[in-house]
């Protein structure tokens, strides 16, 4: 062989090698700069907390490296939807959001300026929170078979609040409704925080809000569980029956955050973004602190995410389309 042929052959060899890992090069130096978090919401909701759970302890995975939670509020999350749709696929930009914003605004908006499941990666369902039925304790019903047979006979009377037309405590009203065929008066109010004064105070009936915003005033007595809409009881409230124990199968409704990239990131930047979160949420203090709220750490693959994602758009889009309901 001529000396020049055995150049060439091994030019090509190591050309071979260098496209073959040149991903595990980028992902070598993954991260070099600040990662942001995009929070949809203001200070103080779920995603803020589960964002800043997460970047409280992405530098133990990341040393040297700055995380920044961002909150950009407005337009039930389609301001900071549009930012990351809009961000490069390289890791430095992620968001944390709700299954109203990534589930359910796919259905009730015509004109949203991203998609999820067109524009995002998702790197994994973080939390999550079972919705529960809960009633003023003067509401006269205290199982769910009570409840149901109040509703049939107290047809478009009874008020069950809302964090907001389109939320996931409003459609949960509404698969409840279609699956029991009965009916009540949807009251949205802007924001869970609103709902729940007037249901403490009695203004409202009930409502499925989600174990972590209830679980405390069922403590304290200050609201009454009726059924926990989770495989399994709440480990907050072990007393509280699940809906399949009080006879209502195949109702299971959540609520949960998820982390979301730009669309096209680089499936190594994937895996190590999604190892880091997962410890993230999995470190003892935040699992604790986020078990105490009533939050289930989910921190699921990213496949298993993506699976989880299309299932919740498809069953939610079934549910607005079944209620007619419209935002816009």
């Amino acid at each position: 062989m001529f000396p020049r042929d055995r150049f060439l052959i091994a030019t090509a060899f190591i050309a071979a090698l260098t496209s073959q890992f040149a991903p595990l090069g980028f992902a070598q130096t993954f991260p070099n700069k600040p990662i942001r978090i995009l929070v949809p919401f203001v200070a103080g909701g779920s995603s803020d907390i589960v964002a800043r759970a997460i970047a409280s302890k992405l530098p133990e995975s990341f040393p040297g490296v700055t995380v920044i939670v961002d909150n950009k509020p407005g337009a039930n999350g389609s301001i900071a939807g549009e930012m990351l749709a809009r961000a490069p696929a390289d890791g430095y930009t992620l968001l944390v959001g709700p299954t109203g914003m990534l589930a359910i605004n796919p259905a009730l908006y015509k004109n949203l300026p991203y998609q999820p499941l067109r524009d995002f990666d998702i790197l994994t369902v973080a939390i999550r929170t079972a919705h529960m039925l809960v009633a003023n304790p003067t509401f006269p019903s205290n199982t769910l078979a009570e409840f149901i047979a109040h509703l049939k006979k107290n047809p478009g009377k009874v008020s069950f609040a809302s964090s907001g037309t389109g939320s996931s405590d409003h459609l949960c009203a509404e698969i409840f409704w279609q699956q029991t065929g009965t009916t009540g008066i949807h009251v949205p109010y802007k924001g869970n925080a609103a709902a729940m004064t007037d249901l403490l105070g009695g203004t409202v009936d009930v409502a499925f809000l989600s174990v972590g915003a209830t679980s405390s005033h069922v403590k304290d007595g200050r609201l009454k569980a009726i059924a926990v809409a989770s495989a399994q009881r709440a480990s907050q409230l072990p007393t509280v029956l699940t809906m399949a124990e009080s006879g209502l199968a195949n109702f299971e409704v959540y609520a949960w955050q998820a982390v979301m990239a730009p669309k096209g990131l680089p499936k190594d930047v994937l895996a190590i973004l999604h190892r880091a979160i997962s410890a993230a949420l999995n470190a003892p203090d935040n699992r604790r602190r986020l078990d105490d709220m009533g939050y289930e750490v989910a921190a699921f693959g990213p496949a298993e995410s993506a699976d989880f994602l299309k299932a919740e758009t498809a069953r939610w889009k079934q549910v607005v389309d079944a209620g007619r309901i419209s935002i816009d």
